[in-house]
This record gives structure tokens, sequence and C-alpha cells, in this order.
């Protein structure tokens, strides 16, 4: 399969056909999502396919999400230029350069340590400077630079990790996916100190890692 050879070309019909059409109107989340350039984030076996309507493996048996749910979940995060936000599984860094397009912090937590370098070092090529990554376990945030007007999770654990919510702003938000063999994507507000939990759609993400038992 031959590489294509617009790139541009093919991020504005990814967003007109695989966002837009899915009713995602944020012209925000809409302008970043044309924008960040997936194919420098993906295997290069994948480039021909960099921008299609689904995920891609990654390393270490990881994946880049389908764009359509990198969308949805940036958007459901309402994200204001004085945001700042934890990410829990940077992967390749594709969801963790959207949010840094929109947001004026954020804060990655990658588990595995192969994707924690690769994702730094692409991240700092693409001269990204509001962007703190850290290898380490994200089922625990990252509380030293609590708290956070926002937390997106990028891999599913059973139940929702109750130090995430801790380490929320009152009246900040967090989407995860939640669930074993059946996932439902949630979005959590928080507020009076608890969280209020909406069931999105059913998404199938990698399990989360680092779960103690």
């Amino acid at each position: 399969m031959p590489f294509p050879k617009n790139y541009s070309k093919l991020r504005r019909e990814m967003v007109q056909n695989q966002i837009e059409k899915r009713g995602i109107d944020n012209p925000q989340v809409l302008a970043v999502m044309r924008k960040v350039q997936r194919h420098l984030f993906v295997k290069p076996e994948s480039l021909a396919v960099a921008y299609r309507d689904g995920p891609l493996l990654i390393d270490c048996e990881q994946t880049i999400s389908q764009p359509y749910i990198v969308a949805l979940m940036t958007d459901l995060l309402a994200l204001t230029p004085v945001s700042k936000v934890l990410e829990i599984g940077t992967g390749c860094g594709y969801q963790t350069a959207v949010l840094a397009e929109l947001a004026a912090e954020v804060y990655s937590v990658e588990i595995l340590p192969a994707l924690a370098k690769s994702a730094k070092a692409r991240l700092e090529a693409l001269n990204y400077r509001n962007i703190h990554l850290k290898e380490g376990n994200g089922y625990y945030g990252w509380q030293e630079c609590a708290p956070y007007d926002a937390v997106l999770v990028t891999a599913a654990p059973k139940n929702i990790p109750e130090q995430l919510i801790h380490q929320l702003v009152e009246g900040g938000r967090m989407v995860i996916p939640v669930g074993d063999a059946a996932q439902n994507l949630l979005l959590i507000r928080k507020v009076a100190g608890k969280a209020e939990t909406t069931e999105v759609t059913g998404v199938s993400f990698v399990p989360m890692t680092g779960v103690p038992r």
C-alpha cells in the first residue's frame, strides 16, 4: 500500500467524515484534530492508514485510539486555555498532544518504560513545552502536582480509581473507560466532593495495568 502524500487533506477528511458527522461540533476540538499530525505518532508500517476510522497498534501491544474517540474524550473534558490536565496512559503521545493544544498544562503518566521514553522524545521533537511526563503507575495519579481541572484515562480499570477523583478540583471532570469484557466510557463530575457519573458510550480499551489486587 503506497504512503499518502497529502496528510493535511486526510486530516480534514478525517474530521469531516469521522468526527463532525458523529455530532462533535466544538470548534476548538475540531481545529486541534485537524492540526495534530496523527501520522507522526504511529508505527512506520501504519503510515498508510494513519487517518483511518479505527485504532492502530503501537509498541508494547498498546493502541492509539480511534480519532473519533480521541475527539469525544477531549470534548467531554470541556477544557479551557487555563486548564490543568492529568492524563493516565501517555502511550505514543497523540492524545497528549491534542490535550496540550487546548490546555495550559498537561501532566501525563505512562507505566511502560519503552512507551514513556519514546513519547517523551517524540513530544519534545514536536516542541511541546506545556507537557510534563512521568514514568509510573497511573492508577495512583500524580499526587505531587494535584489538583487538576480535568483527568483523562486511556486504559480501562475494572473500577473507578478513587485516587483520581481525589486529585480533581471541585467541579472538575474525568473521562475514563471502565469495565472488563464490557466497558463503558464514563464522564465523572466532582460535585460537593463526590463523583457524579454519566455513561457516555460503549468502548473497547486496553486494560489498565498496575491496578492493585
